[in-house]
């Protein structure tokens, strides 16, 4: 009887462990949740209470090839999945460290060996997980780790961004320091770029010394041009100064680096000691180039504009005397310079002048040319000649500069001066030319229109968003009361009195004026006593 009810016991025991839903073990359960889109959804087992189907289940789960959302019959474009993957992957990134007992490396073996990894895949996985911090560190160890995967110049440049931009540089030696027979100029270029962004100028004038070391790069003239013009271009002229003339004797500047050093001494507005290092460049035997006169010119109206204006074309005209006298031609960028201070002190006309004579000395303008007198005379509220320098720039060949943000910056200027009828007109010709207006240039002309009270246009301006499919979200904009239509009072019109109204209306007035001589008695005050 014992061993009778013992054994209908387990029956029953196994019999409820498989018909239970919450005890069911159809599928292993690990601490680790996978994404979603790599496993498709199991049928329902309509079974219950029969052993072999839930055994065969629970094998298959480990012993089948598993099934991902490019398999499925509805596949998804190479571009959504990648970017799925590049989710789910950077979610991984972004947990507790402490939360798993797992290494970031072997929960991304677990759930991610299966994929094909490429460049654009390890750009976007470290795009969208900017707070990871070290954790992307056991990321690229993974990536190194893969053996579908071969690591190039490109993908080791991304991950020095990424560190560089969190200014964790301990760990970008770390990167290059595993990149060192595959790194190269990418990479390179990144390292020096993140170091002089993040204000250290000495550590990128060291990294030089030890880069062909420690790292591998290659230590030449290419890379120290490199070095040399991060460091100009980013306000650190003097330690790219002292950088050149300690290492003059291995290797011997040329007009090119000359060139930037006095363009980096101009961007940090100091016009003395640009002037001094170009006079010493001269007694050197150096040739000072267009693009160092051109930096001079721009320091100089720059300097102008700050302290008197009026001195500006004055001043110019001295810088462009001596590159006469030095025989140096001037370019288009020369007369940008003039043209691009001329406009920001106001001074429209004079601009508009100078861009006519510039085929008297062989140039011609472009792209960058256009935009900014195009812009300075819708400032003006000169639209009509702007229009045509639009007309003149696409027939010049430099339509593809009207590009979104082109068009964008002169209907803001359009809007800002109230022109709303002509910034209309300028949208109509954006999207005649091609240019698919974003979000901002709608919620701009919509703001704007409301706040003129033309209430229907922005609304038919908000479904037209739609229609395009631009996710504009509607807002509670203001109305000007400067553009408040008021109610019009009909006035009356006076009619002309008559000889014997004008008489009586005389008579009257003279009765009270006589009248307001007359004392009055006091008794009639005490009367209602």
């Amino acid at each position: 009887m014992r061993r009778l009810s013992t054994a209908k016991q387990l029956q029953f025991i196994f019999l409820r462990c498989f018909s239970q839903q919450p005890h069911r073990l159809v599928h292993p359960q690990f601490s680790l949740s996978k994404p979603s889109f790599l496993y498709p959804p199991q049928p329902h087992q309509n079974r219950r209470h029969h052993f072999p189907d839930a055994y065969s289940l629970y094998h298959l789960s480990f012993l089948s090839p598993r099934h991902f959302s490019s398999d499925t019959e509805t596949a998804a474009p190479p571009e959504n999945l990648d970017e799925e993957i590049a989710r789910a992957i950077s979610s991984e990134l972004l947990k507790d460290p402490n939360s798993d007992s797992l290494s970031i490396t072997q929960r991304l073996d677990l759930n991610f060996s299966h994929i094909n990894l490429t460049p654009s895949l390890v750009l976007q996985t470290l795009n969208l997980s900017p707070d990871a911090g070290r954790t992307v560190m056991g990321f690229h160890k993974w990536v190194l780790s893969r053996p579908n995967f071969k690591p190039t110049d490109e993908t080791f440049s991304y991950f020095v961004d990424y560190f560089g931009r969190r200014k964790d540089f301990k760990a970008t030696h770390d990167v290059l320091v595993d990149g060192r027979r595959v790194a190269g100029a990418k990479t390179l270029e990144s390292s020096v770029d993140r170091l002089v962004r993040a204000g250290r100028p000495a550590q990128a004038v060291s990294f030089f010394e030890k880069m062909e070391k420690q790292y591998g790069f290659a230590r030449n003239s290419q890379s120290l041009k490199l070095i040399v013009t991060n460091l100009c271009e980013n306000g650190f002229a003097s330690y790219a100064e002292k950088m050149v003339k300690s290492l003059a004797i291995e290797f011997f500047p040329d007009e090119y680096i000359c060139d930037v050093l006095i363009k980096g001494w101009c961007l940090d507005g100091k016009l003395n000691e640009a002037r001094r290092l170009a006079g010493e460049m001269h007694r050197g035997g150096f040739e000072i180039g267009t693009v160092a006169y051109n930096a001079i010119l721009d320091c100089v109206c720059k300097l102008c504009r700050k302290k008197d204006p009026f001195r500006l074309q004055s001043e110019a005209e001295t810088v462009l005397l001596d590159m006469d006298v030095a025989g140096v031609p001037r370019n288009v960028e020369t007369f940008n310079v003039l043209i691009a201070n001329l406009c920001k002190i106001r001074k429209t006309e004079d601009a508009v002048k100078l861009f006519d004579r510039m085929g008297e000395w062989g140039c011609y303008p472009n792209e960058t040319t256009f935009l900014v007198l195009t812009r300075s005379l819708y400032q003006a509220a000169r639209t009509g000649e702007g229009d045509e320098k639009i007309d003149r720039m696409k027939s010049a060949g430099f339509g593809e500069a009207l590009d979104k943000k082109a068009y964008y910056g002169f209907l803001k200027i359009l809007c800002g001066i109230e022109r709303i009828d002509h910034a209309m007109s300028v949208f109509a010709k954006m999207k005649e030319d091609g240019c698919n207006p974003g979000i901002k240039t709608y919620d701009l002309l919509m703001g704007k229109l409301v706040a003129h009270g033309h209430v229907d246009k922005a609304n038919a301006l908000f479904k037209e968003a739609e229609s395009r499919g631009v996710p504009v979200t509607p807002k509670a904009y203001k109305l000007d009361p400067r553009f408040v239509k008021k109610a019009t009072v009909e006035k009356k019109e006076r009619k002309r009195e008559t000889l014997p109204e004008k008489m009586a209306r005389k008579r009257r007035r003279l009765k009270q004026i006589r009248l307001s001589f007359v004392k009055k008695p006091k008794g009639m005050m005490r009367r209602a006593f």
